[in-house]
């Protein structure tokens, strides 16, 4: 293998246990910051790791604090949007000076965000294209995709550890790019799945929703216009496609709101209506779905 890393996933849901678990798999020293529940599990037997093709329970270390990234080489960080200052703020006193923190999140401005809290820290932003979810404490499972796109700045030896543990894994001086193009794909889905409650095979299936999805597409590319961004690929081919790539693939929003817990739609359909009125671009289709997913929020406080 690749050399040992000392790895800290702070954050560790379903994105950060998936690529978290992949790593401890593949024999890297890795400790999962998460939630009572997941924790008291993966103490009690290991993580369950169920993929498209294996289902392992892999042996890995579980923590409830911050304290736990201290000695790490890399920090997978994939909180929520919403938590990454406070979240920032608890782990600094215990990083390493050359740790590297590699955001795992949704939304185009975390690395930013995360930067303003943790200065001088090496801070590599990622784009994660993966389908996971928690099925259960301490069980993750793996419904499509897993690769990721990460910025070049001192990262050549964790993608040497991802790539080998089985993560196609991207370099790219574009990530913010390649981050918009993530954010327009979730801000196309996230919010139809949430509100209906479907998966994104059925979702698209829904008279009109392709028309929504369009509406919302272009005014997302127009702000990214306005904004200086240069996205790569064809992002409507590559709307059109996720449904067929993830047809049984639910959002993390609609996981969200199923579960009772805050959304991150503020940083996605939410995040182009802000840019939208500071740029002078109308942004009513984002605007609409932001709106009836903070409506269904509320619904839980």
């Amino acid at each position: 293998m690749t050399n040992k890393l000392k790895i800290a996933v702070m954050g560790a849901g379903a994105v950060g246990c998936y690529y978290g678990g992949l790593l401890a798999r593949a024999g890297h020293d890795v400790v999962l910051i998460a939630r009572p529940l997941h924790v008291a599990a993966i103490e009690r037997h290991g993580l369950r790791l169920q993929t498209l093709s294996f289902d392992e329970q892999v042996h890995v270390k579980a923590s409830l604090d911050a304290s736990a990234v201290q000695g790490a080489h890399v920090v997978l960080f994939s909180v929520k949007s919403s938590d990454s200052e406070a979240a920032g703020r608890l782990m600094q006193p215990f990083l390493q000076a050359d740790a590297l923190v590699i955001c795992l999140q949704n939304g185009v401005d975390n690395a930013d965000r995360l930067r303003a809290v943790l200065p001088g820290q090496a801070v590599a932003a990622a784009v994660v294209y993966v389908a996971t979810e928690m099925a259960g404490p301490g069980h993750v499972k793996h419904n499509g995709r897993g690769d990721l796109v990460i910025e070049p700045t001192g990262t050549a030896g964790v993608v040497q550890a991802l790539r080998a543990a089985g993560v196609p894994t991207e370099v790219s001086n574009n990530v913010r790019g390649a981050l918009w193009a993530k954010l327009i794909l979730n801000c196309a889905y996230n919010a139809v799945s949430a509100i209906t409650q479907l998966p994104y095979g059925k979702t698209i299936a829904g008279q009109g929703i392709t028309d929504v999805m369009r509406d919302v597409v272009a005014e997302c590319l127009a702000v990214a216009q306005a904004a200086g961004v240069q996205i790569p690929g064809d992002v409507r081919a590559a709307v059109a496609n996720l449904a067929d790539s993830m047809p049984n693939q639910s959002s993390s929003t609609a996981q969200d709101l199923a579960r009772g817990k805050p959304t991150e739609i503020d940083y996605l359909n939410g995040f182009i209506v802000q840019r939208g009125e500071a740029l002078g671009i109308a942004t009513p289709a984002n605007q609409v779905l932001w709106a009836l997913v903070k409506l269904l929020e509320s619904k839980n406080t």
